[in-house]
């Protein structure tokens, strides 16, 4: 007779963590809606958007705000899933019966795992809700119509690099561009255009540089330069608009996209440092999922007497904890005192680590 995985007792208490952990990642972001549109409302009438553009607009700040909350929302599901069972001394009758408490919460575990994909996702898909909710309230600034001393990274595939001290949106008129391209050798080399000014044809669709240099290096030895009076550059067919529309955040990008906006900075001579521990906090706040549920069951075996209080308590306090750790470290990060992308794991590393004492001091 075959002995089965899963069992009853499983699907109990992953059942029981589910209702909790549902309830708690829906709740948090209606609760953050209502008080947002409540603060807000008389912002968003004055800028005449009708209810309708109001409601969809929240819709679409769902994944960023559920994405943000999903942690503190398995904390929550598990600190309460865990007490009730304690009280109810559920985990009592299981150890009596051989089950270890280790074995016990191995359900849980696997619905944390779901909520670290679930994370993961909503990461996915926030950059793109986010863009259309700015949009739909208004928030984005109208397009400039002058721009100075910025980068702008091209989306086509050779992922050119383009650095402008001026930019005339009216005219069609650049000053001081420079055009740079990464190779891999030579048969892709590495250029770089450099132009006084450069003007956009809307007849041809593209710009021409004036009075510049175009250098090529085929390898770390070899530089091949030419002085050019006008050179048509076919690749360089942003429109004068698009060069100026409004920076995007960083949580308006996506992982690849932010890397590549982060490269094209670093060329440019930016300070990238902040930018790298939030991309990184991409993929280390999902994580974070698993690793506050190793560190809050042990805090709810103790959870006998105090009841929903000592529920409430617990997960606000470790919220909180987390939260300021998060920002302490991203503000570590951003000053170089440690690595940017170390700084924004370290608070995972920290509640792993005392997780897996107190997890291991639980008597099973």
């Amino acid at each position: 007779m075959k002995r089965r995985f899963i069992k009853p007792l499983d699907k109990y208490v992953f059942t029981e963590f589910l209702k909790i952990l549902a309830a708690t990642a829906l709740g948090f972001p209606i609760l953050v809606t209502v008080v947002d549109i409540t603060e807000k409302l008389d912002t968003y009438l004055a800028r005449k958007l009708t209810l309708a553009h109001i409601m969809e607009a929240y819709v679409y700040n769902v994944p960023y705000t559920m994405g943000l909350v999903l942690p503190a929302a398995v904390l929550f599901a598990t600190v309460f899933a865990i007490g009730g069972f304690t009280r109810h001394s559920e985990i009592t009758a299981a150890k009596a019966s051989g089950i270890s408490f280790h074995r016990f919460i191995a359900p849980i575990a696997f619905g944390s795992a779901i909520a670290t994909v679930l994370g993961l996702l909503l990461a996915m898909v926030t950059p793109d809700a986010n863009r259309t909710r700015d949009e739909l309230l208004g928030e984005k600034r109208a397009d400039m119509e002058s721009r100075f001393n910025f980068t702008f990274a091209a989306e086509a595939k050779e992922a050119r690099t383009y650095t402008i001290t001026n930019a005339d949106r009216n005219r069609g008129l650049l000053e001081g561009v420079t055009i740079e391209r990464k190779g891999t050798g030579e048969a892709y080399p590495s250029y770089v255009i450099s132009g006084r000014i450069a003007n956009y044809s809307k007849r041809r669709h593209n710009w021409t540089l004036h009075q510049g240099a175009l250098h090529i290096f085929a390898d770390d030895s070899s530089n091949f330069t030419m002085a050019f009076d006008s050179l048509r550059d076919q690749h360089f067919r942003e429109l004068p608009a698009y060069l100026m529309s409004n920076p995007r955040a960083p949580d308006e990008m996506g992982f690849a996209e932010l890397k590549n906006y982060i490269k094209a900075m670093e060329r440019s001579g930016g300070d990238v440092k902040q930018l790298r521990v939030e991309r990184m906090l991409k993929v280390a706040i999902p994580v974070t999922c698993i690793i506050i549920m190793i560190f809050g069951a042990p805090l709810a075996t103790s959870n006998q007497r105090g009841g929903a209080a000592y529920g409430i308590g617990v997960s606000l306090a470790v919220t909180v904890v987390f939260l300021m750790s998060v920002q302490l470290t991203q503000a570590i990060g951003a000053k170089g005192i440690v690595m940017p992308e170390l700084a924004a794991w370290i608070p995972c590393i920290l509640f792993g680590v005392a997780g897996t004492v107190l997890l291991a001091r639980v008597r099973t």
